[in-house]
């Protein structure tokens, strides 16, 4: 039986990814955040040639200091924030404060490196050592007990209402040129508690687009969140719940179904969680009190 290779370290992929950007063929051109190629379709008996559209996906090395830290696989875009939205969440990154730059090496468009302020310990932030792929949003701990949360509960006092909620999945839906484009991407959007639309973005990772506009928030000086709600496009799993305590956001709304684990720790750490929201339904799962008529 053959064995199977070990897994890439960090270095290994980062050393890998000059040799990535130009395998591009010449039959692909990036369209509206995707990337287009020749498909050969089939309806029936019969057959046809024509160009399709897929999501991007590519690697990006995040860098501390010029050490390699972790590689996660994302939509390229808004890269910036997808960085400071995933170390916040890890809590690599605590406040605005913490961020000295975020600079792209020019060598490697798919290499970024975050440099700390001097108020910052940079040694003390390095537990969270991850690489994350684009299904993973626990990577970079070191055991099961490690997922237990530390962050308190959220208490704001936020309140929306249902016919504000009602409106969300329209207004997500319209952010979503790249779904439009390739019906594979993920998007999350932070409004505000009259609907109002403070950041959308869109990624192959649910967990990414989630990270990004927290992240666009962090980097703003919004955080924490506490009178915004974010959004997502697909389910809402254990991963989508901490990101949003890390962020101290009240309130998760999805147009899909929560899962049971998320469910209990939305329940226990004061998370309003809404989920299959679609035109005048929904599902309030916990802390259904900000809900209102």
């Amino acid at each position: 039986m053959q064995q199977e290779s070990p897994p890439l370290t960090v270095a290994e992929v980062g050393e890998t990814m000059d040799a990535i950007a130009p395998t591009r063929g010449a039959d692909m051109r990036s369209e509206g955040g995707g990337v287009v190629r020749p498909v050969v379709r089939w309806t029936g008996t019969a057959r046809e040639e024509r160009p399709d559209a897929l999501a991007a996906e590519e690697p990006l090395e995040i860098r501390l200091a010029g050490r390699p830290l972790t590689v996660t696989m994302r939509t390229p875009g808004h890269d910036e924030d997808l960085v400071a939205g995933l170390l916040y969440a890890q809590e690599l990154l605590r406040a605005t404060d913490d961020l000295d730059d975020i600079a792209r090496d020019p060598e490697q468009p798919n290499r970024i490196d975050v440099r700390y302020s001097t108020r910052v310990d940079a040694e003390d932030r390095w537990r969270r050592y991850s690489y994350a792929s684009s299904s993973c949003g626990v990577c970079g701990v070191e055991s099961l007990e490690a997922l237990a949360l530390d962050s308190p509960p959220v208490t704001a006092a936020l309140r929306v209402r249902a016919r504000t909620l009602y409106g969300l999945d329209g207004r997500l839906r319209a952010t979503q040129e790249g779904f439009g484009a390739t019906g594979g991407i993920h998007a999350a959007a932070l409004f505000d508690p009259s609907g109002a639309l403070l950041v959308a973005r869109e990624d192959v990772g649910r967990h990414n687009a989630v990270d990004k506009v927290i992240g666009h928030a962090l980097r703003r000086g919004l955080a924490p969140l506490e009178q915004y709600l974010l959004m997502v496009s697909g389910r809402i799993a254990y991963e989508i719940v901490q990101k949003a305590l890390v962020a101290r956001l009240p309130m998760v709304v999805a147009v899909s179904a929560p899962t049971s684990l998320a469910v209990r720790v939305a329940d226990e750490r004061g998370i309003t969680l809404v989920g299959f929201l679609r035109g005048e339904r929904m599902n309030v799962y916990s802390h259904p009190e900000r809900v209102i008529e």
